[in-house]
């Protein structure tokens, strides 16, 4: 027979469990659909260097994929999307309060998480790379808002932050619980501007891109993404992109023009050469660290992106 403590015990985890659900809510709506998975992968990939046991190699991908899909409904607010991964975004189904506290929450988790592998060192290299994170972030945040249109060199080094900075979490955590002193500072940095560049390719050029999320996604937020900065940057005297990026149209006949213009102006091409030049780097310094099956895999799949 149940006690009066063993009912309230019971009420109480009741209770709890109902105040996640409510919590996590958001959360939850956005991992229903996985996405690529690209961040556990590197995780599983960068291990054939660091050789960590594989429960915390496991907790970590855990850790990197909770932060990494937060950020991501954080991000469609800022950017106003409406689509991610082919549903509607969370806070259009949750509301933008509950969606930014979601996201809030599951950070605070995931450095919870953290704290209970026991190792020191985690809590501070959770702290700079958010901190990185959220630096990127507000740049790309600010030029967008201020039609402030950045040279490459500072795109690069928004990108080092932003995307680096949750590619940086999971190598810099995995390397606290690993023997290896090998110096990953220079593939890290690559392949963040890699995977970026890649993804600004993408939002304008590809067709899953665009059943994932909506059709060149980056003119109706008013991004400056690579090949955007290209275009205008190149041909000072044509203000057309300009004027469009301006103008965050959802028009797709507006959309299609600029894509069109971006094409003569040799924007798209020049993002292609700079993905290969990049690629080839990422494949010279996986070499002189001894080779990574795993990574270069992952390198060459990426590529087919942009090679069809």
């Amino acid at each position: 027979m149940e006690t009066k403590s063993d009912i309230e015990q019971t009420s109480n985890k009741l209770e709890l469990q109902l105040e996640d659900q409510v919590l996590l809510g958001p959360y939850d709506y956005i991992t229903q659909i996985p996405g690529k998975q690209i961040r556990t992968k590197l995780a599983v990939a960068f291990n054939y260097w660091l050789k960590i046991p594989e429960d915390v190699i496991l907790k970590i991908g855990e850790v990197t994929q909770m932060l990494h899909n937060a950020s991501l409904l954080i991000d469609d607010i800022e950017d106003s999307s409406t689509l991610r991964r082919g549903v509607p975004v969370a806070h259009h189904i949750y509301g933008t309060p509950t969606t930014l506290n979601s996201a809030n929450y599951v950070y605070f988790l995931g450095l919870q998480k953290l704290l209970a592998l026991g190792k020191p060192g985690c809590a501070e290299v959770f702290t700079e790379q958010l901190l990185e994170l959220h630096k990127g972030q507000g740049m790309d945040i600010y030029w967008r808002d201020s039609y402030i249109c950045p040279s490459e060199e500072q795109y690069k080094l928004m990108v080092k932050r932003k995307t680096g900075g949750l590619f940086g979490l999971a190598i810099r955590l995995m390397q606290l619980f690993s023997e290896s002193q090998i110096d990953l500072s220079q593939v890290t940095e690559f392949l963040g501007l890699y995977f970026q560049i890649r993804d600004d390719y993408a939002n304008l050029c590809s067709t899953e891109y665009e059943q994932n999320k909506s059709y060149c996604e980056d003119l109706t937020e008013g991004k400056f993404s690579f090949p955007i900065i290209y275009a205008i940057n190149s041909h000072p005297k044509d203000h057309q992109i300009m004027n469009i990026v301006r103008q965050r149209t959802k028009d797709a006949d507006v959309k299609k023009y600029c894509v069109q213009h971006m094409v003569k102006l040799g924007a798209f091409e020049y993002t292609k050469k700079v993905l290969l030049e990049l690629e080839s780097q990422l494949h010279a310094e996986i070499s002189s660290l001894g080779g990574n099956p795993h990574l270069t895999k992952l390198v060459n799949e990426l590529s087919q992106l942009y090679k069809t």
